[in-house]
């Protein structure tokens, strides 16, 4: 890497970490303080409308915020180009949404999910406003601003919604806590973006980014309902109680893994993409970036695993108990997902959204074939069956980069397997102290010890290579603080 990128991809990095462990351990605190409150009913009711919320969103992006970003050049008509259809596409959905309505609500036999739907789903038109603002501070990989804009609405969001769930407003207090958050963070990247839409629209301009982005659409789309369809069916089939027990599953297990994902996309796909046509320098970023990503993702899952049943104990009372089987599985199912999307950003990143789509699509029959044999079990055996699905998945995404630059999943597996292995003897280690813990609490505070002291020392004895750079990454943190406080 030259100096200038270098220096951009670790700003990215400690930006997005800060923004995201921020983040995410806001909304994580967030999530305990309204899941003591609530119901698992109340959240299964939200889960019960997610599906249509995503697959409204991909329509409204389609692609095209990641095709400004993959674009090396852009010109002003582009950018009001994507607000001109994302605004009219957001507002056609809406009104679909609207008056289907009650369609929705007699599909899962509950009718206080219209004013919920017609509500809630405000939310896509709102955050269509913001696709460009956000896509322009990407591209200059201004990722404090990005920070700033999602502490802000989370916190905000976040006390809105507590203060209704005290005041008893139920199911209600999640929407409301949704709609602010949007709204907050729209404001705000009006606000700190230099760029107002001209409401200009260039149907060259549209193609060409429709192009790239029609195929991350299609992926898009299918990715959503496969996630979602999973809501779906527990919503429908089973009860609201049993989606909520689910929803919050994954939310816990979306917690680490999701925020490393999350962090890991940003910055990879803008960096990758300003290399796009150096296939050394793919491949050299593309490997350092996956092992980081397992060094980081495998001992923390490994770990929220073990310790499942008595986080959800002291954290969330023993209501949500039936939610730790679920969290366990999912926990082992997220392992592989920021390598995974990691994968997948150097296919779009360098143009090739179309081997992307062909991999998806490829996924489909063998996805369609674990829903059917696992629904009539039961919810355990519907994630135990996504776990399946998304070790698969890893070797499907490492696929292509293999064949393109030599980088498949046969490497990237040897490259982790270190990793795998001193995770492996941590969680080990945990298992046999905790078995002589009889206290809940006494057993995370034990199950977190032992792993920051076992996994940490296993990488200093071996000199990895991820531990040094994460202490790099904090020296520069901490010297920034300093120079920012002197200054």
């Amino acid at each position: 890497m030259t100096n200038s990128l270098k220096e951009s991809a670790t700003k990215g990095i400690v930006w997005n970490t800060l923004e995201k462990l921020i983040v995410q351990g806001g909304q994580f605190i967030i999530g305990i303080i309204l899941a003591r409150i609530l119901m698992p009913e109340d959240f299964g009711l939200i889960g019960m409308l997610s599906v249509f919320i995503a697959i409204s969103q991909v329509f409204i992006d389609s692609g095209m915020g990641s095709g400004l970003i993959q674009k090396q050049e852009r010109s002003n008509v582009d950018f009001s180009t994507v607000f001109v259809f994302n605004f009219v596409v957001s507002t056609s959905f809406y009104i679909i949404l609207f008056f289907t309505a009650p369609l929705i609500a007699d599909f899962y036999q509950l009718p206080q999910l219209i004013i919920i739907t017609r509500v809630l789903t405000l939310n896509i038109v709102i955050n269509s406003l913001s696709i460009v603002q956000r896509s322009r501070i990407t591209i200059k990989l201004d990722f404090k601003t990005i920070a700033k804009v999602n502490i802000i609405s989370v916190i905000a969001s976040g006390i809105a919604g507590i203060i209704l769930a005290y005041l008893g407003y139920g199911v209600w207090a999640l929407v409301i806590q949704n709609i602010v958050k949007s709204i907050m963070s729209t404001i705000m990247y009006w606000l700190l973006s230099a760029w107002k839409p001209s409401l200009q629209f260039s149907k060259k301009s549209f193609k060409k980014l429709f192009g790239f982005g029609s195929k991350l659409l299609i992926a898009a789309l299918y990715s959503e309902i496969i996630k979602n369809i999973y809501n779906i069916t527990i919503g429908k089939v089973y009860t609201a109680a049993e989606l909520g027990y689910y929803t919050q599953a994954k939310r816990l297990s979306m917690v680490s893994s999701g925020t490393i994902t999350s962090i890991l996309s940003q910055v990879a796909f803008p960096i990758l993409s300003s290399i796009q046509d150096d296939k050394t320098r793919i491949v050299s970023i593309l490997s350092r970036l996956v092992r980081m990503a397992a060094f980081i993702t495998f001992p923390i899952m490994i770990l929220l695993a073990i310790l499942a049943d008595p986080l959800i104990r002291v954290v969330l009372t023993e209501k949500w108990l039936p939610a730790a089987p679920l969290l366990q599985w999912m926990c082992l199912g997220s392992m592989f997902s920021p390598i995974g999307v990691l994968n997948v950003s150097v296919l779009n990143a360098t143009g090739r959204s179309d081997l992307f789509l062909k991999m998806d699509l490829a996924k489909i029959p063998l996805t369609i074939i674990v829903l059917i044999i696992t629904i009539p079990i039961g919810v355990k055996a519907m994630v135990i069956g996504n776990v399946i699905l998304a070790l698969i998945a890893f070797f499907f995404n490492a696929y292509m980069p293999g064949k393109l630059f030599g980088y498949g999943p046969i490497a990237q597996l040897k490259e982790m397997t270190p990793i795998f292995l001193t995770t492996a003897l941590t969680a080990l280690t945990i298992i046999i102290i905790n078995s002589y813990i009889d206290s809940s609490l006494l057993k995370i505070v034990s199950g977190i010890t032992t792993a920051v002291i076992v996994y940490i020392g296993s990488n200093y004895l071996r000199k990895n290579n991820e531990l040094k750079e994460i202490h790099s990454l904090i020296i520069m943190l901490i010297n920034k603080n300093d120079r920012t406080k002197k200054g």
